[in-house]
């Protein structure tokens, strides 16, 4: 516990943490402040009222939902690789080895802090994102449906436990790259390969790219409400069942923990 206190205070204080939030919040608030604040200009547009449905509750939160971790899930892999790879450029980990701190611990403790500092961000853009909706429902006139539909909030917090196991596999994606090659840099531009690489190759092949980890990501939140279609909500054509794809994600994040765990326990550690 010593250490995963130590290593949260760590990454709070981190300008990555703040500054992934922030970017993930900001984009959000832009998204729906920005339909509302054009819908008169884009009433008479084809699409206008597909558009306009994001700002009506209690579709809204499935599409907010969606919306994080889409664009979160590129996010997460930054963070999760910019937060192990400092480990090694700037000499933390060293410092730790050379005062005895047992390596497998210290790599568990530190995704643990990032675990949770991951579901404290996914709540924060959340309640964002519902704030946005609403100012943006303002701006374009239109009701902003039932806010305390009954059904739709109580399966809000299965709909966040599946989020955050999706987040937290990308994020693992992402430290368990950059301690392989134990630089940020790295990591973070293999991990922004792998999401993109990913979405291109949903084209050529379907069938495999559904047992990646952004693509189960996304199916193991998926509802009736966020099925097929595209856009905010869509998913990915031939995408796996929700409780698969939440069952392969969590093999993703436990594997990539464990690859992380065993290079480091390994790795020669100089200087």
């Amino acid at each position: 516990m010593r250490l995963f206190f130590s290593d949260l205070a760590k990454l709070r204080r981190r300008i990555a943490t703040w500054l992934t939030l922030g970017l993930l919040a900001g984009l959000l608030s832009l998204v729906f402040i920005a339909v509302g604040g054009t819908a008169n200009r884009a009433a008479t547009q084809p699409g206008a009222r597909a558009a306009l449905a994001i700002l009506s509750f209690p579709a809204a939160y499935d599409v907010i939902l969606a919306f994080i971790l889409g664009l979160g899930g590129l996010l997460a892999v930054i963070y999760g690789a910019a937060i192990a790879g400092s480990e090694w450029t700037w000499g933390t980990l060293k410092s730790a080895v050379a005062r005895g701190e047992s390596r497998t611990r210290y790599v568990l403790a530190m995704f643990a802090a990032i675990a949770l500092i991951v579901a404290i961000g996914l709540v924060i853009a959340f309640l964002v994102g519902v704030g946005a909706a609403l100012i943006g429902g303002q701006l374009a006139g239109v009701s902003t449906g039932d806010l305390g539909d009954s059904a739709t909030l109580q399966r809000l917090p299965q709909q966040f436990v599946r989020g955050w196991i999706g987040l937290l596999e990308e994020a693992a994606i992402g430290f368990a790259v950059a301690t392989l090659a134990r630089s940020q840099l790295a990591g973070i531009g293999v991990g922004i390969g792998i999401y993109f690489g990913e979405s291109f190759a949903t084209i050529f092949l379907p069938d495999v790219v559904k047992y990646l980890p952004f693509n189960v990501a996304s199916a193991a939140v998926r509802t009736a409400d966020t099925t097929g279609g595209g856009g905010f909500g869509g998913n990915p054509p031939a995408s796996l069942p929700p409780d698969t794809a939440l069952l392969i994600a969590v093999a993703w994040l436990i594997g990539a923990v464990i690859v992380a765990s065993v290079f480091t326990e390994r790795a020669e550690i100089t200087g």
